[in-house]
């Protein structure tokens, strides 16, 4: 990945998205480009207490983001999953706990809506 193009990345993406993503690849023609984001393996703040292992992602999800500079824009995005060794149950990240613990922009607030699904 382009150091270059991952500097720029805050700048294309929501406010808050690269607390929580990375992006693994883009890609680009003349008409689209395409963001790919991984939620990154942080322990979701309500897991805190027990024994989790990452058990790889949900399928992606696409969203349609804000065109730039005359290209449609579309974020990929893989929400993780985790083992809770504790219970033995798959969990993920309440998006909406993210959403009520901080002050997120309605950017943001539209992407958490959009992966929440």
């Amino acid at each position: 990945m382009h150091d270059s193009f991952k500097a720029l990345l805050p700048l294309l993406i929501p406010e808050g998205v690269s607390d929580y993503f990375e992006m693994t690849h883009y890609s680009k023609d003349e008409q689209r480009l395409d963001i790919f984001l991984e939620e990154m393996n942080i322990i979701p703040q309500e897991y805190k207490a027990n024994k989790l292992i990452s058990k790889g992602f949900f399928e992606a999800i696409t969203l349609q983001d804000f065109p730039i500079r005359g290209l449609q824009v579309y974020l990929h995005v893989k929400r993780r999953r985790w083992l809770n060794q504790d219970t033995d149950k798959v969990v993920f990240r309440n998006w909406e706990l993210v959403a009520k613990g901080t002050r997120i922009t309605t950017d943001f607030a539209a992407f958490l809506k959009g992966i929440s699904g």
